[in-house]
């Protein structure tokens, strides 16, 4: 399985001289099994780029989505096959507090976007599943809640026999409501291949933030190494946080076991 970054940043677009190794785009994933079939982790501003990739294709797109919080989904409108006539787009939404499914074809409604939903040529179908755990062609996925305001859905998917958890927007030890404990996610991300997890935050940024909705980069590490996972990748970079700043924080962890790369736009992994 093949996973490909489009996106890395948390809470809004960040582009700029500090943040162009790294990128400034928001959530956008995608992934590749053996077999060629793709499945697309969230619509954050990076899926503009990936649309463009994809308009050689006629093949359905699907989209995944993690929750409804707007840097998760500000993208699609500008997602290049929306706009190609007849192309299947298939999108199944987190499972959030509220069960918005339609959020992000909402957000193109009214005054807010030039381009009304009902207007798009392609066959859009937003799909919700009320299972945790189902078959989607090459992918298996398993899902649970989200510490995070509004939650939303981690997802372990395993195909070609390699497993990867994508865990973004969530926080660890959060102050009230756990929808998700920490034993709980040691369980739900015990061995996979590569974790992806939430690290917008730092200790200086404590207490301030807490409760927020996101980890420590210190904490999803620990979190890795407890659960035995075997590649980390800290993602969802807090908007303030440098190019700089994240080479410290890679040279903080190196040569530690797990491997713990920071999340890059274009950066490719096999698994």
């Amino acid at each position: 399985m093949q996973i490909k970054f489009y996106g890395v940043r948390g809470s809004i677009p960040t582009p700029g001289a500090d943040t162009q190794r790294y990128g400034g785009n928001t959530p956008c994933v995608l992934l590749t099994s053996q077999s060629g079939q793709q499945l697309i982790l969230d619509s954050g501003t990076g899926i503009r780029l990936l649309g463009q990739e994809l308009m050689a294709g006629t093949e359905e797109l699907v989209l995944l989505l993690s929750h409804n919080h707007w840097d998760h989904i500000q993208g699609f409108p500008f997602f290049a096959p929306a706009y190609q006539p007849g192309r299947q787009i298939r999108i199944i939404p987190g499972h959030t507090l509220n069960s918005e499914h339609n959020a992000i074809l909402k957000q193109m409604s009214g005054e807010f976007f030039p381009v009304a939903p009902e207007q798009l040529p392609s066959l859009i179908r937003i799909t919700p599943i009320a299972e945790d755990q189902w078959q989607l062609g090459d992918f298996y996925i398993q899902r649970c809640p989200l510490n995070h305001p509004g939650s939303g859905s981690a997802y372990r998917i395993t195909a070609d026999g390699q497993a990867l958890a994508y865990v973004t927007d969530n926080e660890l030890f959060p102050p009230e409501q756990v929808l998700t404990s920490r034993t709980q996610w040691l369980d739900f991300v015990a061995g996979v291949d590569l974790l992806i997890h939430d690290g917008q935050y730092l200790e200086a940024d404590m207490p301030y933030k807490l409760g927020w909705g996101h980890s420590l980069v210190s904490q999803a590490v620990v979190l890795a190494k407890e659960a035995q996972v075997k590649k980390l990748v800290i993602f969802s970079h807090d908007p303030a946080r440098t190019d700089l700043q994240l080479d410290e924080l890679a040279q903080q962890f190196s040569g530690q076991q797990p491997e713990v790369l920071m999340a890059r736009e274009g950066m490719e992994i096999w698994c």
